[in-house]
Order: structure tokens, then C-alpha cells, then sequence
């Protein structure tokens, strides 16, 4: 009898253990499932600037924030044209290398170091950003906005 008993304490423990085993393993493969999803979902990213020319184009500049090293980013320039009383975006290019500048600074205070354009067709644009505040700002980049496209300047 007593033999009988212990073998049912086993029992119960042993199936315990696979329950806490099974547990463990959900939480991991939804760990992986969120880890996943992060890696697909849109890198995060912040308008740094923006300028409206007269009362036809608007061009922006936004950081993004690399997926794959936090301390890298994007810039990305747009240009909207008004149609139909909305903004809708004509054109864009990336300013520099992608993943060419750095976080942090782009999206700090002082981070546009020239942003100019002017209300002609064709626009002149000029984009000067900070590097980091110890090398200072990158030289200028120079664009022009043709027919709500950019183009190297």
C-alpha cells in the first residue's frame, strides 16, 4: 500500500514538470513570434525639418532610425505637391549614405545645420546636418526641385 502511494506522488510531480516544460516553451515561441514582428514592423523615424514653398510644394526631411544598429540613421527628403487642397508626396531621395548618419544627433537640438530653398521653379535646396557636435555639420548637400521631383544639384 504505502508502495502504491509513493509511485502516485511520482506521478504527479513528473506531470508537473511537463506542464511548467510546456509553459516554459510558450513563452519562448511567443517571445520569438514578438521578436519577429518587431524586426518587420517600420524602423522609427522623426521629422527634423520642413519647408513649404509658396503654396505648391512642401519638402521634408525625416530621420530613420536604422533596424539594424540604434546608433545609425537615414534622412530622407520629400517633396509634396498640393492637390486638391491635400499634400501628396512626389518624390523623395535618401540625403547621404542610408544608415550614413548617426541617431542620436539627428534628432537632438541644433541637428539641421542649413535647410534653404527658395520659391522658383526650379528650387535650389541646400541640406547641411550635424555629424555628431565634435565633428560638427556635413558639408552641404545641394538639390533642385523640378516639377515636384528633386534632383542632385
Amino acid at each position: 500500500m504505502k508502495k502504491a502511494h509513493h509511485h502516485n506522488r511520482t506521478q504527479t510531480r513528473t506531470r508537473l514538470g511537463v506542464a511548467a516544460g510546456l509553459v516554459a516553451l510558450s513563452a519562448t515561441a511567443l517571445g520569438a513570434a514578438g521578436a519577429s514582428a518587431a524586426g518587420t514592423a517600420r524602423p522609427q523615424s522623426r521629422q527634423i525639418a520642413s519647408s513649404v514653398l509658396g503654396s505648391d510644394y512642401k519638402i521634408t526631411l525625416t530621420a530613420l532610425r536604422s533596424a539594424t544598429d540604434e546608433y545609425a540613421a537615414s534622412v530622407r527628403l520629400k517633396v509634396y505637391e498640393r492637390t486638391g487642397g491635400a499634400w501628396k508626396e512626389t518624390d523623395r531621395v535618401t540625403v547621404g549614405d542610408v544608415d550614413g548618419w548617426f541617431w542620436y544627433p539627428l534628432t537632438g537640438s541644433g541637428a539641421v545645420c542649413e535647410f534653404s530653398t527658395a520659391s522658383t521653379e526650379p528650387a535650389p535646396l541646400t541640406v547641411s546636418l550635424l555629424l555628431t557636435p565634435s565633428l560638427g555639420c556635413s558639408g552641404p548637400a545641394h538639390y533642385v526641385v523640378r516639377d515636384g521631383r528633386v534632383f542632385t544639384g
